[in-house]
């Protein structure tokens, strides 16, 4: 795949015209062309990282507001100041660490169970027809059950435990990455199939040098929501099976004390792994699909 766009940005390069309206030459000389669109992915990648810390600081502003002018219920609502002496009481004490290792560890084994079943079961139906005849109804049955609806099968079956835990989280990141992966399969165009069977390339071939790379950024997409669903599904799994070490053990902690500075202190540290996630999963994904970058840099 990867040399296949090689070609087809160097035949766009050589078509680019040599003169551009009113007679300047199409690239000047002294400029890096690349080199400036990365400049300006920088610039706008920096723009919207801004503009997205707008609404987080409303919510900062409003919540020191409310609580300092006795807006809300000071029993309900902590005040920031409270959460932030809380959070380092929590880290000198070892804690927040401990609670905080419990459950990233809970969730990347479930999330690897879940996308590794994922990718294979989303490819076998992608490639293959007889199985998404055989499995397809089934499997789409099964994923408009709510996540948490089978939490009480589970319980049942599995017991309320770490086994319960990281199978329910395994569960959650399969879903999406089953769909994506399927449609990223089927969504691959018909004419590279072609080229490819025109080189006599395998069966075998075919999959991994065209049918995986075009699929690629969907099951990219899968893995991304496979990851945020895992996450919820780890914090949804500590509050509502057996309590042991994890964020959702301290939030229940909290709740039942009455401690709305601790209650707090778990949802912004469950937030911030929840963004840092999700900000990681797209550093990866234009990291492996760095040659779609590069294609499409060729062809400005």
């Amino acid at each position: 795949m990867s040399e296949l766009l090689t070609v087809e940005a160097r035949g766009s390069s050589a078509r680019e015209p040599a003169v551009e309206a009113g007679g300047s030459s199409a690239r000047e000389p002294g400029v890096d062309k690349p080199a400036v669109l990365e400049t300006r992915t920088w610039w706008q990648r920096s723009l919207a990282t801004r503009r997205g810390l707008v609404v987080p600081g409303l919510v900062l502003v409003a919540w020191i507001v409310a609580t300092h002018y006795g807006l809300v219920n000071k029993h309900l609502v902590a005040k920031p100041e409270k959460v932030v002496t809380r959070a380092i009481e929590e880290l000198r004490n070892g804690g927040l660490l401990l609670n905080l290792f419990a459950s990233i560890k809970r969730d990347l084994i479930g999330f690897v169970i879940g996308a590794v079943a994922g990718v294979l079961f989303g490819g076998l139906l992608g490639v293959s027809r007889r199985s998404e005849r055989l499995f397809g109804p089934t499997f789409h049955a099964a994923k408009q059950v709510a996540m948490f609806a089978w939490i009480p099968l589970m319980s049942v079956w599995l017991g309320t435990g770490e086994v319960a835990k990281v199978v329910f989280i395994a569960v959650a990141a399969f879903y999406p990455i089953v769909v994506n992966t399927q449609e990223g399969i089927e969504s691959v165009a018909r004419e590279h199939i072609e080229v490819a069977r025109a080189f006599r390339y395998t069966r075998w071939q075919i999959v991994r040098k065209v049918v995986f790379p075009s699929a690629l950024p969907s099951i990219f997409a899968g893995v991304q929501t496979g990851l945020i669903y895992a996450w919820l599904g780890t914090i949804g799994a500590e509050y509502l099976l057996s309590p042991d070490l994890g964020i959702g053990n301290l939030m229940i902690e909290g709740r039942e004390s009455l401690q709305m500075d601790k209650v707090l202190l778990g949802v912004t540290v469950v937030g911030l792994v929840g963004a840092s996630i999700n900000l990681l999963a797209s550093r990866l994904e234009q990291y492996v699909l760095r040659w779609r970058v590069t294609a499409f840099e060729a062809r400005q």
